[in-house]
C-alpha cells in the first residue's frame, strides 16, 4: 500500500498588513515609541523571514552520524540533541548520582496574577525533602508555573506530526524553533535533556476541569517524540510526509527513548477529577515505557472555599505523609532498576501491536 498525503485547504498566508498588526502588538507600550524607526527596520526583516519561510536560518551539514550527511540541519536542533546525548550518558553511568525529576504541574505562582503559591508546590517541597536527605541523590525541581511567570518562555503546541507518520515526529522535536513564524524560546529544548537525565520522575498535579493543567498538557504532548520518535531527521529530508510514510511502512521499531525510568504520581482536587487525572498520567507514563512505583489521588478541602484551601492543606497531615511515602517508593524502584534487580513481567514477550 502506498498511502497518499492528504490535503484539505489551500494555504493562505497573512498579508503584510496583517503581519504588521501582530508584530506591532508586541510593542504596544508607548515606551517603544522612541524607537519606532528601528522597529520598522526589524519589522521588515521579520516580514521577510515569514514571507520566505525561513524556519531555521542557521544550519549546518548533518555529518557522518546521520543517514544523509549532506542534509542541512538546524544548529539549534543539533544542540538540543547533543544535550540529550550528554544527559543520557550521565543517566546510564552506574557511578552517577540518582537523579529525580520532580514536577510541580500547577500554573499558579505567587509572583504572577494569583499572588499565592500553589498547593502542588508545597507538596513538591515535601517530596524534595525526602530526596535531598538521601545520599548520592540529586533532585531537579521542574516548576511548570514558570511558563506563566517568566517572559518569553514557551512550550509551543504539538503539531501532531506523528499522526501523519511516526518517523515524521523527530526526537527531539524539530518543529521548533520556527523563526519564520516567531515560534522561538521553546522551553522543551531544555526539558528534553532534563527528562533524559532522570532515573525517576515524580509528578504532583492539581486537576483543572477533569484534566491536567494546560502547562502540564503542553509538555505531555511535546513528549510524544519520546514514544517512537525518529532520531534522524535526514531520513525524512526534514518534514517530507511522503518519505516518512514510506519509512514507517517499510518497518518502524517505535523506539522508547525514556523507557525504564521509574515514576510516581500525585494528583489532587477540591471537588472532582483527581482520580481520572491520576489514571491518565499513569497510563501516559506507562505507554512511554516508564515503570510505576507509586500513585495516589486525593482531595484537599473537599467542597470548601478556595480562599481557605491552604489552611485545609495545613490541617491535612496525612497527605504530606502520603507524598513522602510515594517519594520513598520511587527511590526504591529506581534503586531496583539501576541495580538490574528489576525485570519487567513482559520481558521476552513479543508485542503484536508495537504502536
Amino acid at each position: 500500500m502506498t498511502p497518499s498525503v492528504r490535503k484539505h485547504d489551500a494555504y493562505i498566508p497573512l498579508t503584510k498588513e496583517q503581519f504588521r498588526a501582530r508584530f506591532a502588538a508586541k510593542f504596544f507600550d508607548p515606551a517603544f515609541d522612541a524607537v519606532s524607526a528601528e522597529l520598522d527596520k526589524v519589522f521588515e526583516i521579520a516580514w521577510d523571514g515569514y514571507d520566505n519561510s525561513r524556519k531555521a536560518p542557521r544550519t549546518q551539514k548533518a555529518g557522518p552520524a546521520f543517514h544523509d550527511p549532506a542534509h542541512e540541519l538546524s544548529i539549534e536542533w543539533l544542540q538540543t540533541r547533543q544535550h540529550i546525548h550528554e544527559a543520557e550518558s550521565r543517566q546510564r553511568d552506574p557511578r552517577s548520582a540518582t537523579r529525580i525529576l520532580l514536577v510541580s504541574a500547577s500554573p499558579r505562582n505567587e509572583h504572577t496574577c494569583p499572588g499565592e503559591v500553589s498547593k502542588s508546590q508545597r507538596l513538591v517541597d515535601a517530596a524534595a525533602e525526602v530526596f535531598a536527605a538521601l545520599p548520592h541523590h540529586e533532585v531537579d525541581v521542574l516548576d511548570l508555573s514558570l511558563l506563566a511567570a517568566e517572559p518569553m518562555k514557551h512550550i509551543h503546541p504539538c503539531k501532531a506530526c506523528v499522526s501523519t507518520s511516526m518517523p515524521l515526529c523527530h526526537w527531539p522535536c524539530s518543529c521548533y524553533p520556527n523563526h519564520s513564524l516567531g515560534q522561538t524560546n521553546d522551553w522543551m529544548n531544555e526539558l528534553y535533556p532534563r527528562w533524559a537525565a532522570s532515573h525517576g520522575v515524580m509528578i504532583v498535579s492539581p486537576v483543572h476541569w477533569y484534566q491536567a493543567p494546560s502547562t502540564m498538557k503542553l509538555m505531555m504532548d511535546r513528549l510524544v517524540c519520546a514514544d517512537g520518535g525518529n532520531p534522524d531527521p535526514t531520513t525524512t529530508q526534514g518534514k517530507d510526509p511522503a518519505k516518512a510514510k514510506e519509512l514507517e511502512l517499510a518497518g518502524w521499531d517505535y523506539p522508547k527513548h525514556l523507557a525504564n525510568r521509574a515514576f510516581a504520581i500525585v494528583t489532587h482536587g477540591d471537588a472532582a477529577g483527581p482520580e481520572g487525572l491520576r489514571r491518565v498520567l499513569v497510563d501516559w507514563l506507562t505507554d512511554l515505557g516508564l515503570v510505576p512505583a507509586a500513585s495516589f489521588d486525593t482531595y484537599i478541602g473537599y467542597y470548601e472555599p478556595y480562599a481557605t484551601s491552604h489552611e485545609e492543606l495545613d490541617q491535612d497531615h496525612a497527605v504530606f505523609v502520603e507524598v513522602k511515602n510515594a517519594a520513598v517508593a520511587l527511590t526504591r524502584q529506581v534503586s531496583s532498576l539501576r541495580s538490574g534487580a528489576w525485570r519487567p513481567p513482559t520481558q521476552g514477550l513479543a508485542h503484536p501491536r508495537e504502536k
